[in-house]
């Protein structure tokens, strides 16, 4: 047995492989499997500057912005959410990680966004 971490979209996953002798396995034809296709790199999200002192929002993975409950210099509490992003057929809310004033607000309805683009800012 061999083991192996591998990383697929950020997420790493251990993997353990055990590796038989062809005497093990029988009188089967060998099966040889095409390589899979390299991923292609996702291009670069366009970098918003966050303010100075300022805590950028990321999205957490790719998918479309369906809806935007803030604008700029609103207050929010720890937990409220701030807009929602639709990936694989799901809706995730992204929510305030402290409290806060939105002071940019980089998204509209709508928009695909890559993963880590900044959806907004709060300070």
């Amino acid at each position: 047995m061999k083991a192996y971490k591998v990383t697929v979209n950020g997420n790493v996953y251990e993997i353990t492989l055990e590796i038989v002798d062809k005497a093990e396995i029988g009188t089967a034809a060998p099966v040889q499997a095409a390589p899979a296709p390299a991923a292609a790199p996702a291009p670069a999200a366009a970098p918003v500057a966050a303010p100075a002192g300022g805590t950028p929002i990321n999205a957490p993975m790719p998918g479309t912005i369906l809806k935007v409950n803030v604008t700029n210099g609103a207050q929010v509490k720890k937990g409220d959410v701030l807009m929602v992003l639709e990936a694989m057929k799901m809706e995730n809310e992204i929510m305030a990680p402290c409290d806060g004033t939105v002071t940019a607000v980089s998204v509209n309805p709508g928009m695909a966004v890559e993963t880590n683009a900044v959806l907004c800012t709060l300070a």
